[in-house]
């Protein structure tokens, strides 16, 4: 079975081009019980490798402050997970079945093109990356995944940026195909030397929002008591819980609005709100919770991390959800002796998942296959493949494109050392 279209390629070469990696994603998806295998080709110019071996490397990192902060031998970096592949001259124990792609690339390319494989752990947090204030520069704070390769003759060995890949790529998470129930919640609060209740009930019309789309809360109140409600607040938040030394939570309004709604004594109420929580109308606030981005791409507010098992101590990283806060501002007269102000406001939280739709998926290719494919002789690479007019097979269809993204229109481009989101 053959793909019906040209299948795309992202590589990204070396700065003296004599390595080239090629992936045939940057995204991979947690699925809860697997991660997709980050399985790839990398390409090495025999001239140059000479007695060296090739090395590739998979690294999850957390940046919990910034770059220019690190001196003195001290870096607010923390590796959750290092994994190295040896490419060239391979291991029989890492020797792994092909994929589809990596055939395909392996045919295309020539003998010294040569695959590596990844298996993500399934305990590693999602990509996320902490929005960094008007005046940062340096890298941004997150959690993100890294593919380096490089020629070497021993693993040890100092890395050279000349004859080194670097790309990073992203684990993330799609919405679940089955959502949860509606969230509803329900209040009653009693108030001092009266025996008259408020009662407080909100809702969302469902539990999985996409990003973008509106959020509509239902509130009802029954207010039997003798107190006011003044106004009615409405936020969402988003809750960051970070974990790695030890356990932290932030939290963060990322849409409000603030009714002048008032419910009487001995009356009821019943009103539905509209909010729509996105990035544009939060990108002042420094260390908001992003989804993992690439270099010069826009993103959008961090998608809620589902944890297949809750009570698993080893997740470390960023573990993001969100809430809806229904919050009544009662009048503070005549609570308590002598009109003393001890009364609080009434207030019930709403947990609610935000997510992007899983994309529609590609038409499959063939299972794998254990053995390699029959190898070309080392020859110059074209990176733009015209269907020909006879002898045309389906898998020399392929689209390279650089794993860089094309730099916005008037902006200069970085060096180097600085290109890490790319």
């Amino acid at each position: 079975l053959f793909f019906s279209r040209s299948c795309r390629v992202f590589k990204k070469s070396s700065p003296n081009c004599k390595l080239t990696v090629y992936l045939g994603k940057r995204d991979f998806v947690d699925h809860l019980d697997h991660v997709d295998p980050v399985d790839g080709v990398l390409l090495v110019d025999p001239e140059y490798l000479k007695d060296r071996k090739v090395f590739v490397t998979l690294t999850c990192a957390f940046r919990y402050g910034r770059e220019d902060l690190d001196v003195l031998g001290l870096s607010f970096r923390k590796d959750l997970y290092i994994s190295t592949f040896q490419a060239f001259p391979p291991l029989p124990e890492e020797r792994k079945p092909l994929s589809r792609l990596q055939e395909r690339l392996l045919k295309k390319l020539g003998q010294q093109a040569h695959p590596f494989n990844f298996t993500i752990p399934q305990n590693l947090p999602c990509s996320v990356t902490l929005q960094p204030g008007p005046e940062d520069t340096g890298k941004a704070c997150g959690v993100d995944f890294e593919v380096r390769a490089f020629c070497a003759k021993s693993v040890e060995e100092k890395i050279h940026k000349r004859n080194s890949v670097r790309l990073v790529i992203r684990k993330v998470q799609y919405a679940p195909e089955k959502p949860g129930p509606q969230p509803m919640v329900e209040t009653t609060r009693n108030f001092l030397m009266s025996d008259r209740s408020l009662h407080l009930e909100a809702s969302l019309d469902k539990e999985l929002y996409y990003h973008g789309e509106p959020i509509s809360v239902n509130v009802h109140v029954t207010n039997n008591s003798t107190k006011t409600v003044k106004r009615v607040k409405i936020s969402v938040r988003q809750y960051a819980d970070i974990c790695l030394f030890s356990t932290a939570q932030y939290k963060c309004p990322v849409a409000q609005v603030e009714a002048d709604d008032q419910v009487s004594p001995s009356s009821t109420f019943c009103k539905v709100y509209t909010l729509t929580p996105t990035l544009n109308n939060n990108r002042e606030k420094r260390g908001l919770a992003l989804d993992g981005k690439l270099k010069h791409e826009d993103t959008n507010l961090a998608s809620s991390t589902i944890v297949k098992d809750v009570s698993n101590k080893e997740v470390l990283g960023i573990i993001v959800s969100y809430r809806v806060k229904v919050k009544l501002v009662v009048s503070r007269g005549g609570c308590g002796i002598s009109h003393v102000s001890v009364c609080s406001d009434v207030a019930v939280e709403l947990p609610f998942v935000l997510m992007h739709p899983k994309p529609t998926e590609q038409p499959s290719s063939r299972p794998q296959s254990g053995s390699y494919c029959p190898l070309k002789p080392w020859g110059q690479i074209k990176h733009r493949n015209k269907k020909k007019t006879t002898g045309y097979c389906p898998d020399d269809d392929f689209v390279f494109e650089d794993f860089a993204r094309l730099r916005l229109k008037g902006m200069k481009d970085d060096k180097d050392e600085d290109d890490h989101f790319c």
